[in-house]
C-alpha cells in the first residue's frame, strides 16, 4: 500500500468510514498476523491477538503523523502488544489441562494412587506433571522443594546449602507446596467443567 493511499484510508477512517476501516484492515491483516505469529505468546489465541492489536490500531488512529510508512507504525503497536502479552503471562503463569499430556491427565484422575501402583508410563507422567507445576513456582520456590521433596535432603541439609534459616527453609516449601496444590486444584477443576 502507497503512502498516499494509505493517508486517505486513514483519514477517510477517522471520518468513520466503515469501508476505509475495512480497507485497511484487510491491507493490514497479512502483516500483523505476520508479527503475531513471530511474536504469539503460547496461551493467547493468534486471532484474539490479531483482534486485539487492530483495536489499538483503530483507538490510535489519531495519533499517527504520517512521518513513517502505515505498516511501520502497525509493526510497531503489533510486537509492543505481543511482547506485553507475553510479559503478562510471565507475570502470572498459569497451567491448563490441555497443557498436559494424556498420561498427565491420566494421573490427575487418579491422584490417591501410590507410586507404588503406577504403570511406568504413568510415573513418567506424573513427573513431568510435578515439572510443569514446579516451572509456575519462584526459583527459590522451585529450589526449596527440589531439595526437601525430589532429592530427599532434610532441612539442616538445605539450610546449609543455601544459606537460609531453618524457618526460612520451611516457609518457603510450605509456600511452595500451597502453590502447587491451588495450580493443581484449577486443573482438576477445569477438568470437570
Amino acid at each position: 500500500m502507497d503512502d498516499s493511499d494509505a493517508s486517505a484510508l486513514v483519514e477517510a477512517a477517522l471520518q468513520h468510514d466503515d469501508e476505509a476501516a475495512r480497507a485497511l484492515v484487510r491491507q493490514l491483516y497479512p502483516l500483523v498476523a505476520k508479527v503475531v505469529r513471530a511474536h504469539r505468546p503460547r496461551r493467547t489465541a493468534e486471532e484474539d491477538l490479531c483482534q486485539m492489536i487492530f483495536i489499538k490500531v483503530f483507538q490510535k488512529l489519531s495519533q499517527f503523523s504520517g512521518k513513517v510508512p502505515l505498516e511501520h507504525w502497525v509493526s510497531r503497536i503489533a510486537v509492543n502488544t505481543c511482547l506485553n502479552q507475553i510479559e503478562s503471562e510471565k507475570i502470572r503463569p498459569e497451567l491448563r489441562h490441555a497443557d498436559l499430556s494424556e498420561e498427565e491427565q491420566a494421573v490427575i484422575e487418579n491422584l490417591a494412587t501410590s507410586s507404588s501402583e503406577l504403570a511406568p508410563d504413568q510415573r513418567f507422567a506424573s513427573r513431568q506433571l510435578v515439572e510443569h507445576l514446579l516451572a509456575a513456582l519462584k526459583p527459590v520456590e522451585r529450589l526449596a522443594i527440589d531439595l526437601l521433596y525430589l532429592q530427599g535432603r532434610s532441612v539442616e541439609e538445605i539450610r546449609k546449602i543455601t544459606g537460609w534459616s531453618t524457618a526460612l527453609v520451611k516457609v518457603r516449601a510450605f509456600r511452595a507446596r500451597q502453590k502447587m496444590k491451588q495450580q493443581l486444584a484449577k486443573i482438576s477443576a477445569k477438568e470437570n467443567l
